[in-house]
């Protein structure tokens, strides 16, 4: 066990490192860019802050491997929390930060008369989520490029956004919510499966993790509320948010 959790933060350390030189953040023109704090940076965060929290780099194309690894959904249960995931037949998912699509594409398979949106921000990501799409021929999902500051969704269009490991990377989290708020319908939610910065044995680094706390006293302030706290996963939390 030492040595796979040796091998997880090396792994880990090289995906982000690939990152460190294109992704930090510096301060933008002087606008109404009050929400945010800039300071040094930690080794894996990108110097700007939001609410307290240093936010994370982002997991480059390099990482793709990590995310499709054998051994994840026994590490992580991916399957529970897929299954935990409500949603009616013909419901609408965005999957925010989908990387290679190992949600989305599984997600697809609940919302048969429905749609997944697979939002990501990278090229390759994208390439690789074309590909995926084509080799399973899904019909549901449907892939989508967006920006740090916009998910290129149609107002009022989703039932649930999802985001794995994904929250505490983004560059814009105010307005990211903000964006993911239009996107939702009345009575749509956000899910959010972080790991869990409580557990300090969990072998992820800080920044790629959160605490109930902090995450939703983030969520309070964009005008969201924790609906459903989930324990039943192995290393992450399953936290379900509705709008106040």
């Amino acid at each position: 066990m030492k040595i796979k959790v040796i091998l997880i933060i090396l792994f880990c350390s090289h995906c982000f490192a690939n990152c460190n030189s294109q992704q930090k953040v510096t301060a933008p023109a002087p606008v109404a860019d009050t929400a945010y704090t800039y300071s040094k940076g930690s080794v894996d965060g990108i110097g700007k802050f939001y609410m307290g929290r240093e936010i994370a780099h982002v997991m480059g194309a390099s990482g793709s491997d990590w995310l499709e690894r054998d051994d994840r959904n026994q590490e992580e249960n991916t399957n529970l929390a897929i299954e935990k995931i409500s949603l009616p037949a013909n419901g609408v998912v965005a999957d925010i930060g989908a990387g290679t699509g190992y949600y989305s594409f599984k997600l697809s398979a609940k919302v048969p008369q429905g749609k997944v949106y697979a939002v990501e921000i990278q090229d390759e990501m994208i390439s690789f989520l074309k590909n995926k799409k084509a080799v399973l021929k899904d019909s549901i999902v449907e892939i989508v490029k967006s920006t740090t500051l916009s998910l290129n969704l149609p107002d009022n269009s989703i039932d649930l956004a999802i985001m794995v490991d994904v929250y505490h990377e983004l560059q814009f989290p105010a307005e990211m919510l903000q964006a993911i708020r239009k996107a939702l319908k009345p009575a749509g939610k956000i899910l959010l499966i972080e790991y869990r910065g409580e557990d300090p044995s969990i072998p992820i680094k800080a920044l790629h993790k959160t605490t109930v706390a902090q995450v939703s006293k983030e969520m309070m302030a964009n005008g969201f509320q924790l609906n459903y706290k989930g324990d039943f996963l192995p290393i992450q939390h399953f936290l379900l948010y509705n709008k106040k």
